[in-house]
């Protein structure tokens, strides 16, 4: 069992997190180097992947296999990695079982997002938010599928501050609602359209927004776009935006690094 695991450990990369990676020779806080050297049983020139979180992937290898303080040799540093041609603002009501807010979280992560933003609107069942949790979910999905971006979790903002905020911000901004006499413009079509690199999306709780938030977000430039026929949670309606946006912008097809 111990050679088996030996085998997939220096066929999978692992990677690791810390916002500051130091040069040449970084070493790993106490509980990611228990989880190096205890879980993984990585040992002495084993090699491993390391992020900021801010893009940039470094590679090294393991210099000293220490369960308190790993220390590990970079050897090769790769800034801009993976990065996409666009950056996207979810801003989003939390749901009142967190646990769905955290699993949109986690998968966004995954498929990549670069901010997050609860969103306290008039029908909201969560008036509040607490992002501690949510900010480790990502950084465990960010290590899981092996990204080098991680998302920026902002405190939660109420609607119309937020509305108020990015008024007058460059941006293609929009607002998925399901109940609007105003025409509402297919994503797909509407990021593919929108000429910006910035984009902003909008999801109300489960019971929609109001009126008149939809009114002050349409005065804020926000376009009203549809999601598709069906009347979708709110966190897969606020995921269903983020693959929508990586087939949109011409991401999926590429070879994953």
């Amino acid at each position: 069992r111990v050679d088996t695991l030996r085998v997939f450990t220096q066929t999978t990369m692992h990677l690791f997190y810390n916002q500051h990676i130091e040069l040449p020779i970084h070493t790993l806080d106490p509980e990611e180097s228990r989880h190096c050297v205890r879980v993984l049983r990585l040992q002495e020139n084993d090699p491993v992947k390391l992020t900021d979180g801010k893009g940039t992937m470094y590679s090294g290898r393991i210099l000293h296999p220490d369960p308190y303080a790993c220390r590990i040799a970079i050897t090769e540093r790769s800034d801009s990695y993976g990065t996409r041609p666009y950056r996207l603002h979810m801003v989003v009501a939390p749901t009142k079982n967190m646990e769905r807010f955290e699993w949109f979280v986690e998968k966004a992560t995954e498929a990549g997002v670069d901010d997050i933003s609860p969103l306290i609107c008039e029908r909201s069942e969560r008036r509040t938010c607490k992002t501690d949790r949510a900010e480790r979910i990502a950084i465990s999905a960010l290590k899981q599928c092996k990204r080098a971006q991680l998302p920026r979790i902002h405190e939660s903002v109420l609607f119309s501050d937020y509305i108020n905020e990015t008024s007058g911000i460059r941006a293609a901004k929009a607002i998925a609602c399901c109940w609007t006499d105003r025409p509402r413009v297919p994503l797909y079509e509407w990021m593919k359209s929108s000429g910006e690199n910035d984009l902003i999306v909008l999801i109300g709780p489960e019971g929609d927004f109001s009126p008149e938030e939809i009114d002050l977000a349409l005065t804020g430039g926000y376009v009203p776009v549809d999601l598709g026929p069906s009347v979708l949670r709110t966190e897969t309606a606020a995921l269903s935006v983020v693959f929508c946006a990586s087939f949109a912008l011409g991401l999926f097809g590429e070879t994953c690094q």
